[in-house]
C-alpha cells in the first residue's frame, strides 16, 4: 500500500520523481542540501537513476521503494537520491560507467552507492526486493567495518572516471585519411553485423540507432551499393511489422526484446521518433516508396495527438506500463477484439496475426502485419474501431517534461519531413516548437535543460546547445529566414567559449559554470541519442561552410581526423561521426537561391536526397558570405551551385543545378 506522507520529492519538476514522491523511502533530489547531510552525518550515498518510462523503475518502486520495511532500511543507513537521467544526463554518464568499470552491466533502474564524497564503491541495476534487502545490511556493514578500503576503492575508481576516453581513441591529426577506402571499410563492417532476415543490427535486443541507418543512405548516394540501400529499407520496413511499431496510433516504441521487431518494452520515447522522422523522409527521397511516407504521417500524427504542449512543445515519453501491466494499453485479447470490431474480427485478426490463445504471454496479442500487406478498405476500418476501442482503455502515464535537446532532434526531423514532402504542416510544427523553446527554455545567458511548468534550473547539457544549432540551422535552410541562422552563430559561439577544452580539443558535456562533479566527461560514442561532440562538430563543419568560417570546418576535420580510427573500427557506434567523415570526404555543395521563385525553386531542389549540400538564399540580396555578390536582378530566379564559395555559372532550370550538384 503506498505511504500517503510526501518525502522531498514532492517539491520537484520531473514527472519521475514525483512519481516516487509518496513513498516511505526518504528521497531527496540531487543537490547541496543532500549532500551536505551525508557529509555532515558521514553516511554513503544511495543514488537510484531512471526515468518515467522505464518498466523496470517502475517494477523495483512497487517492490521495493514502497515496502516500508526495505524503506526503513534505506532510511536508516543512507541518504537517498532520485535522479532523472533524462534531466541529469551528466550524473547518469559518471555513475553508469562506474558501474560497468566493476563489471556489472549497465541499464536502469541504475543503483550505486558512494561515499559522502560522491565517490561510487559498489552499484547494480536492478534487484529483487530479497536480494536488495539483503545487499543494503551488507553495504552498510561493509561501509562501517572496513571503511578504509571503501574508500581507497572509491578514490581509484574515482581516478578512472577522471581519465578521458579520448586519452585511449584519439591519435594524431591527419587529413590524408578521408578517402573512399575508409568508407567502404565502415560499411563491410557493418554489413557483417546486419541482419538479414529481419533487419537492423546483430541480435536482441534491438535497438533502432538511426545514425546507422543515415550513414548508409550517405554511402549509398556515394558508392551507388545497392546492398547499402537494400539494408536500409529492408530495416525500416521491419521495424514497422509488429510491436515496435505502434500499428493503430503511430510512433514507435524504444527497442525490442526479441530480433524480429515483434515485442518491445512500450515506452514510447521522443528522441527516438524525431530521429526516425529523419531516416524515414529520407528512405522516402531516395526511393518515392509511399510506405515511408505513410509511416511519417502517421507518427507525426501520434505526436501532434498525444505528445504537444498547446504551445507546441513536445512531451518526453509514454510510459510502457498501464493498470501496472507492461504494455496493457497496446495489445489485445480475444475478448477485446470481438467487443472492438464485430463481424470485422476475422479478417483483422488474420491481417494482425491475432489467436484466441494469444501470440504473445498472459493470452496478449500483439498487432503483427507483414510490410508487403495491403491495407483494404475493411482493414482501414477496423484499424479505426481498434483505435477507438483503445483511447477508452486506461492510458499509460505521460512524461510531460519538454528537453531542450529532444525538441531540437525534433525540430531537424520535421524540418527533414518538410524537404521531403513539401507539406507546411512539418513547417508550422517546426517553427511553433521552436518558438517555445525560445520563450520558456531560452534566456540572453543560456539555454535550459527542461521545462515543466517553468524552465529547471539546470542548465543545458552540450546535447541540447548541439542540437538546438542544428535545429536553428536546419530551419533556415527551409526558410531563408536568416534570423534563424543568426541563432545559429550566436549559440554556437557561446558553446566554443563555453564548453570547449583548449587542452584535448573538444568539447565537454557540461559548460565550464556547471556543478563539479566527481569526472567531467566528453561524449564520443553514439548511443541511440548521437555523440554530442559528434553533433557540434558537425554544426561547426555545415556552418563554416554557409558563414565562411574555414577555421570551423578546420576544427571539425581535426576533430573527426583524430578519431578517425575508432570511426572505421568501430562504426555502429561511431556513425554520427561516420556522416560527418563523409561530409568531409565528399566536400559540401553550397546551393543558392536568389530571385522572386527562391521558395519554389528550394522546395523543387530539396525533394531530391541531396545528403552533401547546405542552402541559402533571398529574394533579392543579403550580407551574407554565400549570398554576397549573387544579388536578383529584375527579380529573375537564379541557382548557384558553388564549392568552397567558388561557383559555376549560374542556372535556372532545376534540372540543371541537380545536374552540377551530381557531377
Amino acid at each position: 500500500m503506498r505511504i500517503t506522507m510526501a518525502n522531498k520529492l514532492i517539491y520537484a519538476t520531473s514527472p519521475y520523481l514525483l512519481q516516487h514522491a509518496h513513498n516511505p523511502v526518504h528521497w531527496q533530489e540531487w543537490g547541496t542540501e543532500a549532500l551536505a547531510e551525508a557529509k555532515a552525518t558521514d553516511k554513503p550515498i544511495l543514488i537510484s537513476i531512471g526515468y518515467s518510462a522505464c518498466h523496470w523503475c517502475h517494477v523495483m518502486e512497487k517492490q521495493s521503494f514502497e515496502n516500508k520495511d526495505i524503506a526503513d532500511l534505506m532510511n536508516e543507513y543512507f541518504i537517498c537520491i532520485k535522479i532523472d537521467r533524462e534531466e541529469r544526463p551528466d550524473l547518469d554518464q559518471v555513475y553508469m560507467e562506474a558501474v560497468q568499470a566493476m563489471g556489472i552491466h549497465g541499464g536502469w533502474p541504475l543503483n550505486v552507492f558512494l561515499t559522502p564524497d560522491q565517490k561510487p564503491f559498489y552499484g547494480g541495476t536492478y534487484f529483487p526486493p530479497a536480494s536488495w534487502s539483503k545487499l543494503l545490511q551488507q553495504v552498510a556493514h561493509t561501509y562501517n567495518a572496513k571503511r578504509a578500503e571503501i574508500n581507497q576503492s572509491a578514490d581509484e575508481l574515482a581516478h578512472h572516471l577522471h581519465t578521458s576516453d579520448l586519452q585511449r581513441f584519439v591519435q594524431e591529426e591527419n587529413n590524408n585519411v578521408f578517402v573512399l577506402e575508409k568508407l567502404n571499410a565502415m560499411f563491410f563492417i557493418m554489413q557483417n553485423k546486419f541482419d538479414a532476415t529481419w533487419g537492423g543490427i546483430e541480435k536482441a535486443p534491438k535497438f533502432v540507432m538511426p545514425a546507422v541507418w543515415l550513414w548508409l543512405l550517405r554511402y549509398y548516394y556515394i558508392s551507388k551499393n545497392e546492398s547499402a540501400l537494400h539494408m536500409v529499407t529492408h530495416t525500416l520496413k521491419q521495424m514497422t511489422r509488429a510491436g515496435l511499431y505502434d500499428q493503430l496510433g503511430g510512433g514507435f516504441a524504444r527497442y525490442s526484446v526479441d530480433a524480429e521487431w515483434v515485442a518491445p518494452h512500450f515506452e514510447k520515447m521522443l528522441y527516438d521518433n524525431a530521429q526516425l522522422l529523419s531516416i524515414y523522409a529520407e528512405a522516402f527521397a531516395v526511393t518515392k516508396d509511399d510506405f515511408f511516407k505513410t509511416i511519417v504521417y502517421e507518427t507525426v500524427g501520434w505526436l501532434t495527438r498525444e505528445m504537444t504542449h498547446t504551445e507546441g512543445g513536445f512531451y518526453s515519453a509514454l510510459d510502457a506500463d498501464s493498470e501496472g501491466t507492461e504494455g496493457k494499453y497496446y495489445t489485445w485479447s480475444w475478448s477485446e477484439l470481438e467487443a472492438a470490431l464485430d463481424e470485422n474480427k476475422m479478417e483483422a485478426a488474420n491481417y494482425f496475426h491475432c489467436t484466441q490463445e494469444g501470440n504473445w504471454e498472459h493470452e496478449q496479442n500483439i498487432l503483427i502485419r507483414e510490410p508487403e500487406q495491403i491495407e483494404t478498405e475493411s482493414i482501414k476500418k477496423a484499424k479505426e474501431k481498434l483505435l477507438a476501442y483503445r483511447e477508452k482503455k486506461t492510458r499509460p502515464s505521460l512524461d510531460d517534461k519538454i528537453l531542450t535537446g529532444w525538441n531540437a532532434m525534433t525540430i531537424c526531423g520535421l524540418a527533414d519531413c518538410y524537404k521531403a514532402f513539401g507539406d507546411e504542416w512539418f513547417l508550422h510544427l517546426a517553427l511553433k516548437n521552436i518558438s517555445f523553446i525560445e520563450k520558456y527554455l531560452i534566456d540572453q545567458r543560456k539555454v535550459f535543460r527542461s521545462f515543466k511548468n517553468k524552465h529547471s534550473a539546470t542548465e543545458g547539457f552540450l546535447e541540447d546547445y548541439a542540437f538546438l544549432v542544428r535545429a536553428y540551422t536546419s530551419v533556415y535552410e527551409v526558410t531563408f529566414q536568416e534570423k534563424y541562422l543568426a541563432e545559429a552563430e550566436r549559440w554556437t559561439n557561446f558553446v566554443i567559449e563555453n564548453f570547449y577544452d583548449t587542452q584535448e580539443k573538444y568539447f565537454s558535456f557540461t559548460s565550464h559554470q556547471a556543478e563539479k562533479l566527481i569526472a567531467r566527461k566528453k561524449e564520443i560514442f553514439d548511443n541511440v541519442i548521437p555523440s554530442s561532440n559528434a553533433v557540434m562538430a558537425r554544426n561547426l563543419f555545415r556552418l563554416g561552410a554557409m558563414l565562411d568560417k574555414n577555421e570551423w570546418k578546420q576544427r571539425a576535420t581535426e576533430m573527426t581526423s583524430k578519431l578517425s580510427s575508432i570511426i572505421s573500427s568501430e562504426p555502429v557506434y561511431m556513425c554520427y561521426w561516420g556522416i560527418l567523415f563523409a561530409e568531409i570526404s565528399e566536400g559540401l555543395s553550397e546551393v543558392v537561391i536568389v530571385g522572386n521563385e527562391w521558395h519554389e525553386i528550394r522546395r523543387e531542389i530539396q525533394s531530391n536526397f541531396i545528403p552533401f549540400a547546405v542552402y541559402a538564399g533571398t529574394k533579392s540580396k543579403s550580407e551574407l558570405p554565400l549570398l554576397q555578390g549573387r544579388e536578383s536582378i529584375d527579380g529573375k530566379t537564379k541557382i548557384y551551385i558553388c564549392r568552397n564559395n567558388i561557383c559555376n555559372l549560374p542556372v535556372t532550370h532545376v534540372k540543371d543545378a541537380l545536374q552540377q550538384i551530381h557531377s
